[in-house]
């Protein structure tokens, strides 16, 4: 970033992008607890999150990088060294799965993410 703040590269982000990159998905229909949103994975659409990702990433212990976006623009996603996905929008920090596949999978069927709290 301008500010010098750089994001971190893993083997589980390449091996994500290498699989997944690319690809936007839209949900084939209503959600089962909340509104599907398509997904765009693209981790260009996070390369100016930087610095957000690595202070979410120190308060998880763990390191982030871009995996992409939820298309309409309203969450930001990130997956760290272990393969778990997480999205960040204005309303706060989502834990999405534990794999890129369940992330998606969440996602697109509309459940639930769960909110990462500071308690």
């Amino acid at each position: 970033t301008p500010a010098g703040h750089r994001h971190t590269v893993f083997p589980a982000a390449v091996e994500a992008w290498a699989e997944f990159g690319g690809l936007t998905v839209t949900a084939p229909g209503p959600g089962r607890q909340i509104a599907p949103v398509p997904v765009r994975i693209d981790p260009l659409t996070g390369l100016h999150l930087a610095r957000t990702f690595a202070d979410l990433g120190r308060a998880l212990s763990t390191t982030l990088c871009p995996l992409g976006v939820e298309s309409d623009g309203g969450s930001h996603l990130a997956l760290d060294a272990e393969g778990r996905v997480y999205g960040i929008d204005h309303t706060g920090d989502w834990y999405l799965g534990a794999s890129v596949d369940e992330a998606l999978t969440l996602l697109l069927t509309g459940l639930q993410p769960t909110r990462l709290t500071t308690a």
